[in-house]
């Protein structure tokens, strides 16, 4: 059986031209796929996909499409060389294990903002702004088991702070303050 939507719409289609029935058809996929979003959102189950963080605190919540660099190799390399990275993307970088952990900006195109992450998955420290090419080290602290970049000034926009936390798989291995 057809959903409600489009059983109710066909009136209204069959008078529109194929230029603004084409335009309906992408407008109300939008829709059906933006509710599923919204269903699969309300019991959670985006937030543990392997490509995806969600980030929550006082501020509220928010999410990122993330790459995972999780190797020695793909650690040095980051998010070099890129000219520009979506507003809604990152990179996440995890350790085997919570350590001492610096970057640098060498080769980095575009400002990033670091969240020094804790095996828990909570932001302990937040570099703002790192100024590309800056070959400065930026430290983030003892304890470090994760690192998300995302856009530089994205976190104060959003109003991410310490003590914000993060839910992906990663963390859910050791004690995640919110597991998957």
């Amino acid at each position: 059986m057809q959903p409600l939507w489009i059983r109710m719409s066909r009136p209204v289609m069959r008078r529109l031209t194929a230029g603004a029935r084409a335009a309906a058809v992408c407008i109300l996929s939008v829709v059906a796929i933006v509710a599923a979003d919204g269903a699969s959102a309300q019991n959670g189950s985006e937030a543990c996909q392997p490509n995806r963080v969600a980030l929550r605190g006082p501020w509220g919540q928010t999410q990122f499409i993330v790459e995972i660099a999780d190797t020695i190799e793909e650690r040095a390399e980051g998010l070099m060389h890129r000219p520009h990275m979506a507003r809604g993307v990152g990179m996440l970088f995890v350790y085997e294990a919570p350590q001492r952990a610096s970057f640098w900006m060498k080769n980095t195109l575009i400002p990033l903002d670091m969240l020094f992450v804790d095996v828990t998955g909570t932001v302990r420290h937040i570099h703002h702004r790192a100024i590309p090419g800056d070959l400065t080290p930026i430290p983030g602290g003892d304890n470090v088991f994760a690192v998300l970049e995302i856009n530089g000034g994205l976190a104060e926009r959003f109003g991410i702070s310490v003590g914000t936390e993060l839910r992906h798989e990663v963390f859910s291995k050791s004690g995640a303050i919110w597991p998957c």
